[in-house]
């Protein structure tokens, strides 16, 4: 069984510790709150963490997996990445790929692999104290493999999906994986918030039914971390953003036009393709 560092004990990195202590792993963790090791540490999470970047301990792991933000998992790579054992495999949870995986794996030692990969799954809550390795039950795993990569190594990362749970493993180019995120998770946040900040909702709390509560579940948001990822995928994101626009445009003209056949044909459209995801 892989030994496997968790860099950066979150909500996502803490439910991969939980998961994979829970499969038989060695788990460790490095993060810079004492108090997350402490707690994780105390639930059975992992098996030993530190806040520090101690090369011996750095040293011990086969799997290093980054549940990092863009710009910190850069950084920890480029300055630290002497520490970590020969054939050591890296692999990450990050949200955006086509700009960060070449950067990744062009600064990499020869004797290292960074398989990237990214796990469809989260809450709306942030820290270990929150991580539930339940979450990954039934989600969806996609791996974006490079030229660079090894059967091997990605069998390896496809293996631990596997052991966490994961319904459906998929491989996707970094464009690729960028264009669907775009669209399935990005443009989803964005009307979210959009949503909430078109009016002042505090009283309309008292008068909402599910379909608000549940077209705004996303909307309580990191704002730190998506605006980032917004960032990372702006060119496809803003493709998104129009293509979104334009099909509003189309149902609000039919409104208007008292169209009432292409509201229903639109209609139709959207509970045929809806239906493929309650299969």
């Amino acid at each position: 069984m892989d030994r496997i560092l968790i860099v950066g004990l979150g909500l996502i990195g803490g439910s991969y510790a939980e998961g994979l202590t829970r499969a038989g792993f060695e788990v460790g963790a490095v993060t810079r709150s004492r108090s997350s090791i402490d707690y994780a540490l105390q639930k059975g999470i992992i098996s030993s963490g530190t806040t520090g970047l101690d090369p011996d301990y750095l040293g011990r792991w086969d799997v290093v997996v980054f549940s990092l933000y863009p710009h910190i998992f850069r950084q920890w790579v480029r300055e630290n990445q002497q520490w970590l054992r020969s054939g050591a495999i890296l692999t990450d949870v990050t949200g955006v790929k086509s700009r960060i995986v070449p950067e990744i794996q062009g600064m990499l030692r020869p004797d290292l692999e960074f398989v990237p990969a990214h796990p469809m799954a989260g809450r709306e809550v942030y820290g270990v104290q929150n991580s539930n390795a339940d979450i990954f039950k039934g989600a969806n795993f996609i791996l974006t493999p490079t030229e660079r990569n090894s059967e091997q190594a990605i069998g390896r990362i496809e293996a631990i999906a596997r052991h966490l749970g994961f319904r459906k493993i998929s491989r996707l180019s970094p464009e690729k994986h960028d264009e669907m995120i775009g669209f399935l998770s990005q443009l989803t946040h964005c009307i979210a918030v959009t949503l909430m900040d078109c009016k002042e909702s505090h009283h309309m709390v008292d008068y909402t039914g599910d379909s608000f509560r549940d077209l705004t579940r996303i909307a309580r948001i990191n704002e730190d971390m998506w605006t980032e990822l917004f960032l990372e995928n702006k060119a496809e994101l803003l493709e998104q953003m129009d293509l979104f626009a334009g099909k509003f445009k189309e149902l609000r003209d039919a409104l208007e036009q008292e169209d009432s056949e292409k509201m229903k044909q639109m209609m139709r459209l959207s509970t045929e393709r809806r239906s493929y995801f309650d299969k």
